[in-house]
């Protein structure tokens, strides 16, 4: 599927909506220096081309109890294709893994966990994580405190 074409209005809309999500489009077609119209043709059109995949909210971990975040690095014992995408819906199904990437080197994957607390953090890894199937090392960090939360990317 080729790039969509992305103009200048574009930029400014997907700056608008990834800095505040939560704007009518009356607001973001002002913001953008469109009329409402226009502005959510442009919007759907960026939608319906993948480029806005979705809508999220911003939540506070610690204010849901979740006091720990770490990252484990995994590593398979078979790289096969099949492998990776099992061990991939083996973890699209644990809600406390927030991000799962595959790296390239010695390292699998990495992957961003939550948890309430330490014990519990320990509990995920040797009851859900480490006895996956094809699971052959699990290696973790935990975060002493994050300085830069930004999602998305940034819009040339």
């Amino acid at each position: 599927m080729p790039a969509p074409h992305i103009d200048d209005i574009d930029r400014k809309i997907l700056t608008a909506l990834q800095d505040t999500g939560r704007m009518t489009n009356v607001e973001l077609a002002a913001r953008v220096g469109l009329t409402a119209p226009p502005c959510l043709r442009r919007v759907r059109g960026l939608e319906e081309a993948g480029v806005i995949r979705g809508y999220h909210a911003m939540l506070d971990p610690a204010a849901l109890g979740y006091a720990i975040t770490g990252f484990a690095l995994v590593s398979l014992r078979s790289q096969a294709e099949a492998d990776l995408r099992a061990f991939e819906e083996h973890v699209a199904q644990l809600p406390e893994i927030r991000e799962c990437h595959m790296l390239s080197g010695e390292i699998d994957f990495i992957l961003k966990v939550v948890a309430h607390d330490l014990q519990a953090f320990q509990n995920f890894l040797t009851t859900k994580l480490t006895p996956a199937p094809n699971v052959v090392n699990v290696k973790t960090s935990l975060t002493m405190r994050s300085s830069k939360l930004l999602p998305g990317v940034p819009v040339d």
